[in-house]
């Protein structure tokens, strides 16, 4: 039974979890540990592959959890392909950890949580009650943040991880609310009952904007992301690869069961908010991403970029299903369900990109690496691989999905609501900003990372990282090029998917040929082939190989290198991270993060360096989260008190309280 072997590589990984409490301290426990977790995940992603082809919904109960509930469980074609970019992350994290592993400077805080984590995140996705999902989802939550607290003497490790713990309360409490108000004054949680009578026309906007918050705070919508890019670099990298690439998706996987599923059909305009969430989501994640110099943060905010081209598909899709255009509607959302997918590969990979270059060098600070291509070439070549697919260059997977996306973007003149047909371009718009910046921070990110020479020692003394890391990064390179080149394939498999949410589906792709054009509906003349572009890109690089190679005057002449218009020939001369993003930032910084630059001149006969120092501010942090923080801290200041009485003035306290108490309840019988 499909759902049993499922259960039985959740209850291996727990096994696992268990195991590795005794053995985390022992030489070769990390190779253990991860490579049974990686056989866990193997078992599951094929028994899901089996259950999305199956296209039949299985489910299970066990005797547990609430007296009158129990514990359901049920693996239909949406938890089937979730269950795939689960398991396939985890199973990719666990091979890279078998090298990586072995710098862990705390092993025996991060190995037994590790499998735990990725049993959470499978149990919410098999969850078929909601008892069974708001334990599971605390359960993932609760072992994500014990792995962000693993580096606890780093520093800014405590604060990322207490905002990160009060956000992932806050994302519970929101969807405990949510599910309480689907239950109803019956108070049944199972999923089935729920989709039975869906949302009551009254309270549907309220559980709409509870969703909205619960799986929005977890997955990074803005303003609801501040804790990801603190969270995602203070985890152990191959941890950030699941946390970013994986748990954000667990995420939309809970927003689609029960903004889809269970709450029935809704009204078109809950789709404008979540169209217009995700197009603002996508350009300020971006933008975010554009100002950083840390490696890992920088990955973080293209998370919540990606989150926002995600959430605009499916907003897209709720919208042409709630007008009857099911065509429309499964095209957008088998174009956000494949950028889950792809997202999920693509964002693995250059976090652990990111983390093999953190080992090598001890830093993840951009402005300290460079000239890292010659002596990390074959990091170098994953990482960039990952780059383009994440910039949306084709004929790589991000720009499959984010082009199938666009193609549903263009069908809005199709909706009768004259705002959707105003807001879909206008995101649309959003979009094409936001690939265009995405790909000039990853130029960026590469350029000064692995190009140009070595910033410090540690960049320059640097070694390619181990073999099993490679293997794992190039394992998702090459999904990356699969993805691109053959997103027919992909499609098709969404097919069952796209049907449950939408009632339709994207034209079956015929995949007679590698080079079948990826055709997004019926009556379309636009069509991709990933292979055509590969291969006129391919034979454009080799004719231009062979002319110069061919016309190119043989003599060697020498010269000088460009010093960025400096004779200095420090390698301090060549571009930083700081100020390749010097011109976007006094573009967009001012508006979007108050973005003020202080110039420190040495005075005249001085011949110290001159600074220049710049401060950008988070709008989402001042205006919703540094109020209430001080408002708390203003209140604990005052309460410090209680904590220095005399024990009489506790009892009177207690004997006061007492009263009042006792006055309420008089008043109120």
């Amino acid at each position: 039974m499909i759902i049993a072997a499922l259960l039985a590589s959740v209850a291996l990984l727990l096994g696992i979890s268990l195991v590795a409490l005794a053995v985390a301290g022992r030489r070769q426990a990390g190779v253990v540990v991860y490579g049974a977790t990686a056989v866990a995940c193997a078992v599951a992603v094929a028994a899901a592959a089996v259950g999305l082809a199956g296209n039949q919904a299985i489910e299970f109960h066990l005797p547990i959890g609430l007296p009158w509930t129990g514990a359901h469980f049920r693996l239909d074609a949406l938890s089937a392909f979730f269950l795939i970019v689960v398991n396939l992350g985890g199973m990719s994290a666990s091979i890279f950890g078998c090298g990586y592993g072995r710098h862990e400077i705390a092993p025996q805080r991060v190995l037994p949580f590790f499998p735990a984590f990725l049993a959470g995140m499978n149990l919410v996705v098999l969850a078929n009650d909601a008892f069974s999902f708001l334990l599971a989802w605390e359960f993932m939550s609760l072992m994500s943040w014990a792995l962000v607290m693993s580096h606890d003497r780093e520093p800014d490790t405590a604060r990322a991880g207490y905002i990160y713990i009060v956000m992932a309360s806050f994302s519970m409490l929101a969807l405990l609310l949510a599910f309480g108000i689907l239950a109803g004054p019956d108070g049944n949680y199972a999923f089935d009952v729920m989709r039975a009578h869906g949302a009551a026309q009254g309270s549907a906007a309220i559980v709409f904007s509870l969703v909205l918050l619960g799986a929005g705070s977890k997955a990074g919508l803005v303003p609801l992301h501040v804790w990801l890019p603190l969270a995602h670099p203070a985890a152990p990298s191959h941890v950030s690869a699941l946390m970013s690439g994986v748990m954000t998706k667990v995420a939309v996987y809970a927003f689609i069961r029960i903004a889809f599923d269970l709450m029935g059909p809704l009204d078109w305009r809950y789709s404008v908010i979540v169209i217009g969430l995700g197009g603002v989501t996508a350009v300020m994640g971006v933008l975010y991403a554009l100002m950083q110099h840390d490696l890992k943060r920088l990955l973080a905010y293209h998370t919540v970029e990606n989150i926002g081209i995600i959430f605009t598909g499916l907003g897209l899709a709720l919208a042409f299903r709630a007008n009857g255009l099911t065509a429309a509607a499964a095209l957008a959302a088998s174009a956000a369900l494949f950028h889950v997918f792809n997202h999920s590969v693509f964002k693995s990979l250059l976090f652990f990109g990111s983390g093999a270059v953190l080992a090598s060098t001890g830093t993840r600070d951009m402005e300290k690496l460079g000239g890292l291509i010659r002596v990390m070439p074959r990091t170098a070549t994953g990482f960039l691989i990952g780059a383009a697919a994440i910039s949306a260059l084709p004929p790589l997977n991000g720009f499959a999905s984010e082009w199938l996306t666009f193609q549903a973007i263009f069908l809005s003149p199709a909706l009768p609501q004259w705002g959707l047909r105003f807001l879909a371009p206008a995101v649309g718009a959003m979009l094409a900003l936001a690939a265009a910046l995405a790909a000039a921070c990853f130029v960026k990110a590469f350029g000064v990372t692995f190009l140009g020479r070595p910033r410090t020692p540690a960049a320059e003394t640097a070694v390619e990282t181990d073999s099993m890391s490679l293997a794992a990064m190039f394992a998702l390179a090459g999904l990356c090029v699969v993805a691109g080149i053959v997103p027919g394939f992909f499609t098709n498999a969404l097919g069952t998917v796209s049907h449950m949410l939408t009632a339709s589906e994207m034209p079956h792709q015929a995949l007679v040929a590698l080079g079948t054009p990826l055709l997004p509906s019926l009556g379309n003349p636009n069509s991709y082939s990933g292979l055509m572009v590969a291969g006129l890109l391919l034979l454009a690089g080799t004719v231009t190989y062979l002319a110069v190679r061919t016309f190119a005057n043989v003599a060697t002449r020498h010269s000088l290198a460009w010093g960025c218009g400096y004779p200095d020939t420090s390698r301090n001369s060549q571009y930083s991270a700081e100020s390749f993003a010097q011109p976007i930032r006094r573009v967009f910084g001012t508006l979007a993060f108050d973005a003020r630059e202080e110039v420190f001149m040495p005075p005249p006969g001085d011949v110290g360096a001159a600074k220049i120092h710049v401060t950008l501010r988070d709008p989402a942090w001042d205006l919703l989260y540094a109020p209430p923080a001080s408002a708390v801290a203003f209140i604990a200041d005052r309460l410090n008190v209680l904590q220095f009485l005399t024990i009489r003035r506790y009892l009177s306290l207690v004997f006061l309280a007492l009263v009042l108490l006792l006055t309420v309840l008089a008043l109120w019988v």
